[in-house]
């Protein structure tokens, strides 16, 4: 397996065609050193059951030519709802997603940490709580952790990065419960990473509050910082702009950390996205403990 002295850069893929079959041609076609997957319609309920032969072939495949493999769950997952239906709903899809991420030898299950719909924090918060502290203890030790992604928009559970130490104390800090950063979404939710310093400071407070960086999408943003809209945009052509993300794939900090886009297609700009931040990647990198051997947020691979 490959030991990664730098983050891995990968995107998330389409899996016409099979999990692996579609799934890692697509990975090649654009130079992913890591994949992303949905294991069912992310916009509906329904729950695919998948085809053992191409989970069976994705799970080898990554681990033999060391390919860092995470699911995302459907975007209608919302376990802090008012709804108990939508709540039951949401168990239960991201029950499916852990299941199938175990399959496939996945690293971690991205879920939304959820909204209150109707403004009530506090009750909005027990429903996740409730609704995640089962799942999270249910987790085989080889199975993925469960990371949790803030959002951009109004009535979000997390946010902002000071959201996470609460959310994540709601789940008692439990230790499968890790943290996917969206470029985009921190962008749009005030965090100005446009700024010379703005990379720096956002993963300063993001180990201060939590230290439980497991994945990063990199997405830079059609709209300003603070917008509250989530609009991804390629690697340079948004209002981030590309030294943000040279100096995120270059902090310490995001030492193991791998960064997975989610940018417009077609396959031609996603292999351009991915030969950006190779190339941002590539260049000398700022001195710090990690870099030197210390332990990083990121994992120990």
């Amino acid at each position: 397996m490959r030991v990664a002295a730098w983050p891995l850069v990968g995107a998330h893929v389409p899996v016409a065609g099979g999990l692996a079959t579609g799934g890692l041609r697509y990975a090649a076609a654009i130079g992913a050193e890591a994949i992303q997957v949905f294991v069912s319609n992310p916009r509906a309920w329904a729950l695919s059951a998948g085809q053992a032969g191409q989970d069976e072939t994705l799970r080898e495949h990554a681990a033999a030519a060391g390919i860092p493999v995470y699911v995302h769950s459907p975007y209608l997952i919302n376990v802090a709802s008012p709804d108990p239906v939508v709540r039951e709903r949401s168990v239960a899809s991201l029950a499916h997603s852990l299941r199938r991420g175990t399959g496939i030898g996945a690293r971690g299950v991205v879920v939304h940490t959820g909204s209150a719909v109707q403004g009530d924090r506090d009750t909005a918060m027990r429903h996740a709580r409730e609704c995640l502290l089962p799942l999270l203890e249910s987790i085989a030790d080889e199975g993925p952790d469960v990371l949790f992604e803030p959002m951009a928009g109004q009535g979000m559970l997390c946010a902002a990065i000071s959201d996470l130490p609460p959310y994540l104390d709601n789940v008692d800090w439990h230790p499968r419960a890790r943290v996917c950063l969206d470029t985009c979404h921190a962008f749009a939710a005030g965090h100005d990473l446009s700024a010379p310093d703005g990379p720096a400071r956002l993963l300063a407070e993001l180990e201060a509050g939590s230290g439980r960086l497991a994945l990063i999408h990199a997405n830079d943003s059609k709209d300003g910082c603070g917008s509250r809209r989530d609009r991804h945009e390629n690697i340079g052509a948004g209002q981030i702009g590309a030294a943000a993300f040279g100096a995120l794939l270059r902090h310490p900090a995001t030492q193991r950390v791998p960064f997975i886009l989610e940018t417009p297609g077609p396959a031609a700009a996603h292999a351009a996205d991915v030969a950006t931040l190779t190339r941002l990647r590539n260049q000398p990198r700022r001195p710090g403990p990690a870099a030197a051997g210390g332990s990083s947020p990121g994992g120990p691979w």
